[in-house]
């Protein structure tokens, strides 16, 4: 599997320091983020009594939510029918109901949430997960079946070590944005400056009937909205699957080789450019960095990147930022004031910079923590 593919590879990797520590702290912080041991078996769906035939949900005017959950429950149960109903009478003789009945009950697979008592997020359905926002329907089905649905989907590239992290990262990145919408759930409080129309859930909705609109063939318009949610949904899981997750390996191993890059530790080089701030944010917990990482430096389009980190994985606030007197320059006047050859430019914040060689990215970032070192004990 990926992960002790990855840890085989760094107990094996002889470089000036003990990697072998690190390797098992990351074994044990890992298995406790993910609440999945090594050597264990994920968890998967019960499977059902009888095959799945009918899944129901409602009539009339869709929304996101239910045309994402009846996407993904199609994605394993391919032969069922999707029934568009709100008698009860005809809900009651499918498998499985969303979105419509009144009734959350997983034990016999009733997954609505307009209930007024109705107040599960996934935080209360899977102990644990951190996330509190209301659930939609599509957040319960993809509590209930979201490790099977992504199995599904990356089917024999599936490693089990990968199941919990993206789950997680489609949650966070995708399902609880629909799931806040559907149920009113403001991003944050006050006014917004400005509003966003062009998310999952506005497109979905406007693929309804317009109050003109003649001739509207419903049950066509209802397959539209499953194709676009769902292929937006594949989109997420192979993308966090081949892209965001396989580029821990390369923030795991800058971080091992960050004195050889700076004998402080503070500078981290990436052999090549990754999504790595929430990688790096997420090990540098786990395996107690001290000192903290201050600069990223990477290879970028033939030349070189010097990044600052940030405080924390969201604040706009760097630990360190590029020298003040540096920002804002470019080229060789950049160059004749830093006294380092190759400058490209330095951001006006002082949060990126660039360098044609490796060594001028490196120069960058140690005169910049000398600089705000300085600063601090002068103060």
């Amino acid at each position: 599997m990926f992960l002790q593919r990855l840890f085989h590879l760094i107990e094996n990797t002889h470089i000036s320091y003990n990697i072998k520590h690190y390797s098992h702290l990351l074994r044990s912080t890992y298995s406790n983020s993910y609440k999945v041991k090594m050597g264990e078996e994920p968890r998967r769906k019960k499977p059902f009594a009888k095959p799945v035939e009918k899944i129901g949900t409602h009539n009339g005017v869709f929304h996101c939510d239910e045309v994402v959950g009846c996407y993904l429950l199609k994605l394993l149960f391919p032969s069922a029918r999707i029934i568009r109903s709100r008698d009860d009478k005809v809900l009651k003789n499918c498998d499985i109901v969303i979105d419509v009945g009144g009734v959350y009950d997983p034990s016999t697979h009733r997954y609505d949430h307009h209930q007024r008592d109705f107040n599960h997020s996934i935080s209360t359905v899977l102990k644990g997960k951190p996330w509190k926002t209301k659930l939609s329907s599509a957040g319960l089905v993809y509590c209930h079946f979201g490790i099977d649905i992504i199995r599904t989907i990356l089917g024999d590239k599936c490693e089990e070590d990968l199941l919990d992290p993206i789950f997680d990262k489609v949650y966070e990145g995708l399902i609880q944005e629909i799931d806040g919408v559907d149920n009113g759930v403001p991003m944050f409080e006050g006014e917004p400056r400005y509003h966003i129309t062009t998310g999952l859930s506005s497109r979905v909705k406007n693929l309804n009937s317009n109050w003109n609109q003649k001739d509207f063939d419903e049950e066509l318009a209802f397959k539209k909205a499953m194709e676009l949610a769902g292929s937006e949904f594949e989109d997420r899981v192979l993308y966090f699957s081949n892209v965001w997750w396989p580029a821990r390996k390369f923030v795991l191993l800058a971080i091992k080789n960050r004195h050889i890059i700076d004998e402080g530790g503070e500078i981290m080089e990436l052999s090549q450019s990754v999504p790595w701030k929430e990688h790096y944010f997420s090990l540098e917990n786990q395996l107690d960095i001290e000192p903290t990482i201050k600069y990223v430096i990477f290879p970028s389009d033939g030349v070189w990147r010097v990044q600052a980190v940030s405080v924390t994985e969201k604040s706009f606030v760097l630990r360190t930022p590029l020298h003040e007197k540096w920002r804002g320059l470019r080229d060789q006047q950049l160059s004749d004031i830093s006294g380092i050859d190759g400058c490209i430019f330095a951001h006006g914040t002082g949060f990126i910079g660039g360098n044609k060689t490796r060594e001028g990215a490196i120069e960058m970032a140690r005169k910049s923590i000398e600089n705000f070192k300085k600063e601090l004990s002068e103060k």
